[in-house]
């Protein structure tokens, strides 16, 4: 991974993005694994409707590895002259033909700018919540009914924001973005709207620890 000597303003702009986002419909169907997916138009369309007013752009290129291996990297810009260019993903195409590796490369594009931009393009049944966050409708039925959800406030929630784009950007300065890129990709994808306030407590003490971990 390449990045400017300061990433200040590009960390500064994708908080304010995640706060604007709107999260699209995943209006494509996976026949393989009977699920629904937000096709690469729909992930790009999402990002340009919000991107260019906080001065962020990407680009993106495809590649091949030493192995034959399709990859693709993607390039996150700012109009500061700030920029994160990420390691490239690479995969096997199914079929060595043009149509298998244009097919992959469509699949690496959106999979890459999901993850840079917090996009939810897949279905995640696994939950939608980083350690062990529980989504906040089972949690509630498994409360009595007469119990009261206490929910966080909006400084809570935009404390939240702000140290999950600390943990990113501290992540990137100490060469550790791989090592907590999934952690890092769960936490951009959740709803912090939808959380409790014991939810946003757990999440941000997480982070936390996570933070002193790679400082350590």
């Amino acid at each position: 991974m390449n990045k400017s000597d300061s990433i200040t303003k590009i960390s500064k702009a994708l908080v304010e993005f995640h706060k604007q986002v709107k999260q699209p419909m995943k209006d494509a169907n996976n026949p393989f694994f009977k699920s629904k997916y937000v096709p690469l138009e729909n992930v790009v369309e999402a990002i340009d409707e919000v991107a260019p007013s906080l001065g962020l752009s990407f680009t993106q290129w495809a590649s091949n590895d030493v192995n034959g291996r399709v990859g693709v990297s993607t390039m996150l810009l700012h109009e500061s002259g700030e920029f994160i260019e990420y390691d490239p993903v690479y995969m096997k195409a199914d079929k060595e033909t043009a149509q298998g590796a244009g097919a992959l490369i469509s699949y690496l594009k959106r999979y890459s700018l999901s993850a840079v931009f917090g996009i939810t393009s897949d279905q995640d049944d696994d939950g939608n919540y980083a350690s062990g966050v529980n989504n906040k409708n089972k949690q509630a039925q498994q409360k009595p009914k007469s119990d009261v959800v206490k929910m966080p406030t909006d400084k809570q929630k935009e404390d939240l924001v702000n140290a999950i784009e600390l943990l990113t950007t501290v992540a990137v300065e100490n060469g550790k973005s791989e090592e907590y890129k999934d952690k890092i990709i769960k936490l951009q994808n959740v709803n912090i709207n939808d959380l409790t306030f014991e939810q946003v407590a757990r999440t941000h003490k997480s982070i936390t620890n996570w933070i002193k971990e790679i400082e350590q």
